[in-house]
């Protein structure tokens, strides 16, 4: 009697459970499920989505799991996701409430995987039983928009140090010392060093725009009477000056020279800054002195009472011949050598044929910016870099290499390898926002958008002008390879207005949902380079999220003009898939 109630106990049970896991696969087809985005999306080099699954009422039975399994399927190939468990006992309330899942995944994203489906599939279970249902599709292929961002590289050259305007720079003569009470310029004076020194001077026929001549008296009566005295002085030494131009036949450039004459009358100033350095008497009796002159009153009454000093004939002794003086203050043109000659002088040290000391270090640096070939430019600073440990070289060598990198793609990662080399160096020696602007282009070129942020956040903290302009741009590529799109909206509304920039600035706003200022930023981009495909394709996308299908038409004939092979892309980019089916759509792609 046992063995047969333990018998009907095992056929009983494997009946129920092979009554119910069919029952559960045939309810499982009034399952719920939504995928989001519908399209998949790739951002950030990942493809993220959120699956809600919800399961009929009644479905999942005591004693049973319902798996899903989800695979991403492109071609022979799959991506196989974690899946969705619903246990029974997790689900108390399964007979009366439906069981809700919803739940994230991602997976890294590759070029291959752009054509493809996501499918589902259930999996009942009870005990070592299970039965599956066929695979459903539930999302289609992947939306590849923010792969579309465009590089954008900036060169950022230090300043060369150099002033290649004219510069006027002055030359002082020592003062001419005149006895007391007159203003005839003596020959001890113009054979002295002073007076060698205004001779050499003239006798080189410089270039000079003024000569200025302070002349002054001391303050005592005898001098104070002639009022003339110190103008005298002034035109002594003018006088004394144009003889020796008319010595070294000066001719016509005589012309060109203006004489200032600045007579000083009656004027404390000098005195004061005399006595100041005076160490013949004692601060108490300068300061008597100081108490006189700063009193107010006339000149007059102010040298009596100074004569009424005790320490009086010793300062007139050792402080008043000093203030019987002429000075002299000319400014001449700074000579310099021309353009040309720099030029040539920089390339005969660049080919050896000249010492590196010929031309300065700031001489050299400006010779690099007088020639438009990156040949010529990299040569000189080259030999810049051998002049010392100086960054703005190593720097502006870097950023010479960036250039060619920009201009010739196919020597990108040998001229980015150059670069980095220099800026590396530069780094070292000093930390500006030019070397922090190289090495972010160098970090992009080299397929690194978060070591170029990084550097070009550095470099913000300082740039100002061209530079942040150009480095807000690479820094805006960089923010749409992160899918920081609002971010990068900003950046690159900071940037230089390149056709690269715009371009990017359209794509982060059509990431960022702001289609009709998107669509401005892509017509920008193509009016500023006519031939830019890409800006019309992008374009394109705006109008498709926007709905217009007259938009995505215009945009895509007008991209697939200048690019034919952009229309394979817009076949399979199901950016278009609601489009695809129309007259105007394929009219477009013929």
């Amino acid at each position: 009697m046992r063995k047969f109630v333990y018998a009907f106990l095992i056929i009983g049970t494997l009946t129920f459970t092979g009554c119910t896991l069919p029952s559960m696969i045939k309810m499982s087809k009034e399952q719920n499920l939504t995928v989001t985005p519908n399209p998949l999306e790739v951002h950030k080099d990942t493809v993220s989505y959120e699956m809600a699954a919800n399961l009929p009422v009644k479905m999942l039975k005591k004693g049973t799991t319902y798996n899903l399994n989800s695979f991403y399927k492109y071609g022979d190939s799959e991506v196989a996701m974690d899946p969705i468990s619903f246990k029974s006992e997790d689900y108390p309330n399964a007979k009366t409430e439906q069981p809700k899942v919803t739940k994230s995944f991602s997976f890294p994203y590759q070029p291959a995987y752009k054509t493809g489906t996501l499918e589902v599939e259930g999996v009942a279970v009870k005990g070592a039983k299970s039965k599956t249902t066929p695979r459903l599709a539930v999302a289609t292929g992947i939306i590849t928009t923010s792969k579309l961002v465009q590089n954008s590289y900036y060169a950022a050259f230090a300043g060369h140090g150099y002033n290649n305007q004219e510069e006027i720079i002055p030359v002082i003569i020592p003062d001419f010392i005149f006895q007391q009470g007159r203003s005839v310029l003596r020959t001890t004076e113009t054979k002295s060093e002073k007076g060698k020194m205004l001779d050499a001077y003239i006798a080189s026929k410089n270039v000079t725009r003024t000569v200025t001549i302070t002349g002054t008296h001391s303050p005592e009566g005898a001098e104070r009477i002639n009022s003339r005295l110190s103008q005298d002085r002034a035109a002594a030494i003018e006088k004394y000056y144009r003889a020796q131009m008319k010595k070294y036949d000066y001719k016509g450039m005589a012309d060109s020279i203006k004489f200032i004459l600045k007579p000083v009358v009656e004027d404390w100033s000098e005195f004061k800054t005399a006595l100041s350095k005076y160490d013949g008497i004692t601060s108490d009796e300068k300061s008597a002195y100081l108490n006189i002159v700063n009193s107010g009153g006339t000149f007059v009454e102010q040298e009596r009472q100074l004569k009424k000093l005790p320490t009086y004939r010793k300062v007139f002794k050792d402080v008043y011949p000093g203030l019987r003086t002429a000075k002299t203050e000319i400014l001449t043109i700074k000579d310099k050598k021309t353009d040309a000659e720099i030029s040539v002088l920089a390339k005969q040290i660049t080919q050896g044929q000249m010492k590196a000391d010929t031309l300065s270090f700031a001489e050299m640096m400006y010779a690099a910016t007088l020639t438009p070939s990156l040949e010529e430019k990299a040569a000189i600073y080259t030999a810049a870099t051998k002049k010392g440990s100086n960054w703005n070289a190593h720097n502006n060598l870097g950023a010479v290499y960036i250039a060619m990198a920009i201009a010739d793609n196919a020597k990108l990662a040998d001229m980015a390898s150059k670069a980095g080399a220099q800026l590396e160096i530069a780094a070292k020696l000093k930390e500006t926002p030019e070397v922090h602007a190289n090495l972010a282009s160098v970090a992009l070129m080299q397929g690194n958008p978060y070591k170029a942020a990084s550097h070009a956040s550095k470099a913000l903290n300082g740039a100002s002008g061209d530079v942040s302009r150009g480095v807000n741009g690479i820094k805006g590529a960089c923010e749409i390879y992160m899918a920081k799109y609002a971010d990068a909206v900003r950046s690159e509304s900071s940037a230089l207005d390149t056709d690269v920039n715009l371009f990017n600035k359209g794509l982060a706003q059509v990431l960022n949902k702001d289609y009709a200022n998107a669509a401005a930023s892509f017509a920008e981009a193509s009016r500023k380079n006519s031939n830019m495909a890409l800006a019309h394709y992008g374009a394109a996308v705006a109008a498709a999220r926007s709905g217009n299908a007259d938009g995505v038409a215009a945009s895509l004939t007008s991209a697939v003009k200048i690019d034919p092979s952009l229309k394979d892309k817009a076949l399979t980019d199901l950016e278009f898939a609601a489009f695809s089916t129309t007259d105007a759509f394929r009219n477009a792609l013929k």
